[in-house]
């Protein structure tokens, strides 16, 4: 059985809704794709992000943050994946000029399993996956603690970023005027390049 306590719970609780619903890579692109193809279309990338990250929290608690702690190589190499992968998506925002079904070749959102892959490389995802890892599964009962705290977090971060996509959803129609949708898109391409050098400034 778990054993976190209530005082853990409620920290846990803070902690995942503080790192869920703040600016972030994943955050950014749901804005973005939620302004540009709706909730519905974004849906599955949403639920990619979301289960992405679960598995990703489990991952870290079960298997992975020894092994970060034995080579940190490996989070210098996770952090230039991350970067080339960011820049990459915001090249693609920032050409993204028609709304969904405005003619030509259409964009389309990022499919489940590319939000899933994208915690891969989504260092605020492995920051926070490591921190609540470390921090909030008490040794005893360590496999039951991870578990509870995977869900904990699964179920604060859906509202979260459910929250961006549908903000994103509502600026549709103010998008709609030529060029706002272009000038928008740009903004959000930069938002994720200037989210790049901070990954380089952690201790």
């Amino acid at each position: 059985m778990p054993t976190l306590t209530p005082e853990l719970i409620i920290g846990l609780c803070l902690f995942a809704f503080a790192g869920s619903i703040t600016p972030g890579p994943n955050n950014a692109m749901l804005l973005a794709s939620g302004a540009n193809f709706g909730v519905r279309r974004t849906l599955p990338h949403m639920l990619g992000v979301a289960i992405g990250f679960a598995l990703l929290i489990l991952a870290c608690g079960l298997l992975l943050g020894g092994l970060f702690a034995a080579s940190p190589m490996l989070h210098t190499v996770l952090k230039v994946a991350g970067a080339v992968y960011l820049a990459w998506l915001a090249w693609k925002i920032a050409r993204s000029d028609k709304p969904a079904g405005a003619g030509g070749t259409e964009a389309r959102p990022l499919t489940f399993v590319q939000g899933a892959v994208f915690q891969l490389v989504n260092p605020k995802g492995w920051a926070m996956a490591l921190s609540a890892a470390a921090g909030y599964a008490p040794p005893d009962a360590y496999v039951a603690n991870v578990a509870a705290m995977t869900a904990i977090i699964f179920v604060i971060n859906m509202p979260c970023i459910a929250v961006w996509t549908v903000f994103g959803a509502s600026l549709r129609g103010w998008l709609a005027k030529p060029g706002r949708l272009k000038r928008f898109n740009w903004l959000m391409a930069a938002l994720l390049i200037a989210s790049i050098p901070p990954m380089f400034l952690e201790g």
